[in-house]
């Protein structure tokens, strides 16, 4: 299962770093995010991207986690030479991060 079938996400950028909530399109599915979508699953999707620390913030209350990914933006919009040069790019990719199916 991917997924963009059970969230979806948000998205913003400052300097070299992007930030990425994903959100459970259902709340019963926040604990299932939880257990799977850890801070060391973001990264090694992004190890290619993300030169930084990746860090996880939990919000139960609106069944969403927040990531933090540092030095992820090759130096910021007004120094990397990437085509994307915003964060928005990353939270599309991240949908696309495998995860077991729900039983």
């Amino acid at each position: 299962m991917k997924l963009r079938e059970i969230a979806h996400s948000r998205t913003g950028d400052k300097g070299n770093t992007s930030n990425i909530s994903v959100i459970a399109h259902n709340p019963k599915d926040y604990a299932f995010l939880e257990q799977h979508v850890t801070a060391e699953r973001v990264k090694e999707f992004f190890s290619d991207i993300v030169q930084g620390e990746v860090v996880r913030y939990t919000l139960p209350n609106i069944g969403a986690l927040n990531f933090v990914m540092y030095q992820a933006l090759g130096g910021g919009v007004t120094r990397t030479l990437a085509l994307d040069i915003h964060g928005k790019g990353l939270s599309s990719a991240l949908m696309n991060l495998d995860l077991p199916d729900k039983k």
